[in-house]
Formats: C-alpha cells, sequence, structure tokens
C-alpha cells in the first residue's frame, strides 16, 4: 500500500509544473474541514483548504467566517445565490489551478462568477483567453465581394484591362441590345466581377476603389 501512495505522489508532483500551481500554504488546522455550498439550490461539497486557496476570495472568508455571516440552508450548507452551472468549474479551479470548461459554456458567464467570488488568477486566465478569441476572430478568412457591371460589347475589351487590382473577371452574360445607334446594335452585357475583402483587424475592410467604368 504505502509504494504505491508514494508513486502517486510522485506523479502528482511531475504534473504540478503545468499548471497555476498554488503557493499559499493551507492555514493550520483547515486540512481536513468539510464544507457544504449550497450554489442557486445545488449542493456542492469541498473543504476549507480548497475554498481558502485564493485568499482573497469571497469564498475564503466564507468559510473562515469573519465578516460574512451568511445564511445556511436545513443541512448547514452555505447559501449562495448564485448560478450553480458556473460554479463547478470554479470549484475545479480552486482545486488544481486549470480552468476547464465545456464547449458550449460561455466564458463570460465564468468571468462574471469569477468577479463575483473575486478569484483573481482566474479572472487574469478568463480575460487572456477571451483577448485571444478576439484576436484569432479577427484574422478572418476574405470575404468575397461580387458586382456585377454593365457595359456593351466595345467597352468590354476596355473594361477589363482596366480593373483595378484584386479584382476578378468571373463572368459575361449577354443580354442582347436594349437599343440601336442608327441601324448598328450594340449588345449589351453585364459584366460579373469578385474581389476578396480582408477585414483588417481595426474592424475596417480595406477596398480600393473601383476605377473601371460603371
Amino acid at each position: 500500500g504505502v509504494r504505491m501512495r508514494m508513486e502517486g505522489r510522485e506523479e502528482m508532483q511531475g504534473a504540478v509544473g503545468l499548471r497555476c500551481t498554488w503557493d499559499i500554504p493551507p492555514p493550520a488546522g483547515t486540512q481536513a474541514k468539510w464544507v457544504r455550498l449550497n450554489v442557486g439550490g445545488t449542493i456542492f461539497l469541498t473543504t476549507r483548504q480548497t475554498l481558502c486557496r485564493e485568499q482573497k476570495s469571497f469564498l475564503c472568508r466564507l468559510c473562515q467566517g469573519e465578516e460574512l455571516q451568511s445564511d445556511r440552508d436545513e443541512t448547514g450548507a452555505y447559501l449562495i445565490d448564485r448560478d450553480p452551472t458556473y460554479f463547478g468549474p470554479i470549484l475545479n479551479f480552486l482545486r488544481h489551478g486549470k480552468l476547464v470548461l465545456d464547449k458550449d459554456m460561455a466564458e463570460e458567464g465564468i468571468l462574471e462568477e469569477a468577479e463575483f467570488y473575486n478569484i483573481g488568477p482566474l479572472i487574469r486566465i478568463i480575460k487572456d483567453r477571451m483577448e485571444e478569441k478576439d484576436y484569432t476572430v479577427t484574422q478572418v478568412p476574405p470575404k468575397h465581394v461580387y458586382r456585377v457591371l454593365q457595359c456593351q460589347e466595345e467597352e468590354l475589351t476596355q473594361m477589363v484591362s482596366t480593373m483595378s487590382d484584386g479584382w476578378r473577371f468571373e463572368q459575361l452574360v449577354n443580354i442582347g441590345s436594349s437599343y440601336n445607334y442608327g441601324n448598328e446594335d450594340q449588345t449589351e452585357f453585364l459584366c460579373v466581377v469578385s474581389k476578396e475583402l480582408y477585414n483588417s483587424p481595426n474592424g475596417l475592410s480595406s477596398e480600393p476603389s473601383h476605377k473601371a467604368k460603371v
């Protein structure tokens, strides 16, 4: 039994390097004190040691019971009127220093709760993650913009040759002759051109003005 326990402990130490390691020693005598929390009707069971990892947090002050006279339910659990959905990841963060979220869980929701519970390191991690996301969103793939230009047959070659940079010729539609000069029928064309628009990170799309005759 002893050997197993030792190996387990070594493994844990190996993994700690990847995490936000808690350097605050647990307050003496609080090691094995279990705390029940009733968050919005859901019961969470944890230890004082976990709750006191972040000493400035509301949860640490709550379980030390110094300045917060919190209501308790009939089982003696501290009542906290907050959304239990987001409390799980917060409690897990206090347990192991890592933020683990389900893919459909909004980071804004966690941020809101982290700010309520006043958990500094977690607030920083979420804000960093949200900024990273914003940054990757601005590196969006280019949008395709299409324009349809109407012109007569004789203008066609000139128009295609004077198209400004970045515009690509896509399609030509013959719409027949709409009017004539004297005896000469002028065939009208619709010319479809496209361009890739890259959104720059400040949100303004850069697009040179179009030189072709419309």
